[in-house]
């Protein structure tokens, strides 16, 4: 028996790009396509749904709009606003009404695919995540999530090594400093030098940059 596909709702009214869209994304998903606002927000309440891609410029009623309204309801279904709206108030506009990601036009379809993968894990369990390059950092699960090879589980000690790193994206951590926050008291600087080895093999050679003389910082993959 056929593994069933999660279903997407797509709310798109460009005669052209709509039909694109629900093509491409029946690749994976099981695509319903609503071209009025006010329809894609019926359907959103009426049935259960696993994502939804929401236009933010839809007759009837505006995507920013369905995202309140369903947020509103208690719908906790992971939502994603397309637009080609780009400006930095528009995405706070769109985030805060309750949209998990916001995607500009023109915009790539592996990128679109991978954003959904993210918003719905997120939603399943694997907490907020952290973009490394284009690696996903899940620190409350341990996960990292290659946009080739799939899911690696860190150890709590990589785990809490490469969060400390990404949460100060731009600082230089001494190994001093890191065998403080990350580990024991009888610990040396060698273990941080292994540490820093085991995520490079097991992430990317690139995610964590040695910075000669002062210590390490995240790196840019």
């Amino acid at each position: 028996m056929a593994e069933q596909r999660p279903r997407l709702l797509l709310a798109e009214d460009d005669p052209q790009l709509g039909p694109l869209m629900a093509r491409v994304l029946d690749e994976v998903y099981d695509v319903q396509l609503r071209a009025d606002g006010g329809e894609a927000l019926t359907a959103a309440t009426a049935e259960p749904f696993d994502v939804l891609v929401i236009d933010r410029r839809l007759p009837t009623l505006d995507g920013v709009s369905i995202v309140e309204n369903l947020r509103r309801s208690g719908v906790t279904t992971p939502m994603l606003i397309l637009t080609a709206l780009g400006t930095v108030q528009d995405k706070v506009r769109g985030l805060d009404a309750g949209a998990n990601d916001y995607l500009v036009k023109p915009f790539d379809f592996d990128e679109l695919f991978a954003r959904l993968r993210a918003i719905r894990r997120v939603v399943d369990g694997e907490g907020p995540f952290v973009r490394i390059g284009s690696w996903e950092f899940y620190p409350d699960s341990r996960a990292v999530y290659s946009p080739y090879d799939g899911r690696t589980i860190l150890t709590e000690r990589e785990s809490d090594l490469l969060r400390l790193l990404a949460e100060y994206p731009r600082k230089t951590f001494g190994r001093d400093e890191i065998l403080r926050t990350v580990f024991d008291a009888h610990d040396t600087p060698g273990t941080v030098d292994t540490y820093v080895h085991y995520l490079r093999r097991k992430i990317d050679p690139d995610v964590v940059t040695t910075v000669r003389g002062r210590g390490y910082r995240l790196g840019s993959m």
